[in-house]
């Protein structure tokens, strides 16, 4: 495994498994657990996700069976947007997170939207960072003028930034933001979302047979050799092995610079950011009475 050195010191893992739209309890523990034994030692969930007891469980299982240690495992989870009203609420969601996985504490924990009044959640989190509750804090979603903004106005920066990432929307400011403000990139649909359809690209099978590779393997090795840490979701135990099995070649330059060439500008996700349909949403979206 590599690993990525976070503005506050700790190290996070290129490579996580993520369990977005895994709500069946015992199919997530089950994934967690494969990708645990697979190699895998960053996790990624949120609240809003519903399945931070999963992913407790599986890590769990895994640490009973010797596979790993606590201390060996990067566990991330995120604060949904109706807990960013105040700081009290805040806190009280930090704690949610913490109980529900049983883990005792988060290595990593984010703002899951620039939503709300995201800075009393920041606050609460960084209040919670300081007690080592959580061990490093990030944000997610948040765009260049936001996390530029952010930034500048925060005690304590943002060691993370997980975004939309993957070769149709390859985000190179954002990217030259996070940089600047030494912040890492973290991608979410890696692969594209199943939106793309970049396992029938000409170019990427290419690419993927020069190196006897899958097409898959190849764009979270592009993503990787961009400096950001990619977290592939998959509940199939063989894909979760081939998602992992990156670090044994490396694109060359020109071979970078096609992939980057697929580039939409913009993103193909149902996850509008800049919508206003998509911020009401957000806010109306309950994840706990």
């Amino acid at each position: 495994m590599e690993y990525q050195t976070l503005n506050n010191g700790l190290k996070i893992p290129t490579i996580g498994f993520g369990v977005f739209r895994v709500p069946d309890k015992k199919e997530c523990e089950e994934s967690v657990y494969q990708a645990i034994k697979a190699g895998y030692r960053l996790i990624d969930t949120a609240a809003s996700y519903t399945n931070e007891d999963a992913v407790g469980a599986g890590v769990k299982r895994a640490i009973a069976e010797g596979i790993c240690t606590r201390e060996d495992l990067f566990i991330t989870s995120k604060m949904w947007v109706q807990d960013m009203q105040n700081y009290e609420m805040a806190k009280q969601a930090i704690d949610a997170s913490i109980e529900k996985s049983g883990l005792g504490y988060l290595d990593l924990y984010l703002l899951h939207q620039a939503m709300g009044d995201y800075f009393s959640a920041w606050r609460a989190m960084e209040d919670a960072y300081k007690k080592g509750l959580l061990k490093a804090i990030g944000v997610s979603n948040f765009y260049p003028n936001i996390l530029t903004n952010f930034c500048e106005i925060v005690k304590v920066k943002p060691v993370v930034n997980q975004v939309e990432l993957h070769p149709y929307y390859t985000q190179e400011k954002a990217l030259e933001t996070m940089k600047k403000f030494d912040v890492v990139p973290e991608a979410w649909a890696p692969l594209g979302g199943g939106r793309y359809n970049p396992f029938e690209d000409e170019m990427l099978k290419r690419i993927a047979t020069k190196y006897n590779k899958s097409v898959g393997q190849v764009i979270l090795r592009w993503n990787i050799q961009r400096g950001v840490v990619v977290i592939p979701k998959s509940t199939h135990v063989e894909r979760i092995k081939e998602n992992i099995d990156v670090f044994d070649f490396e694109l060359n330059e020109e071979e970078m610079k096609q992939i980057s060439s697929l580039d939409m500008g913009y993103s193909g996700s149902r996850a509008k950011h800049f919508d206003v349909e998509f911020v009401e949403m957000c806010l109306a979206k309950k994840i706990h009475d």
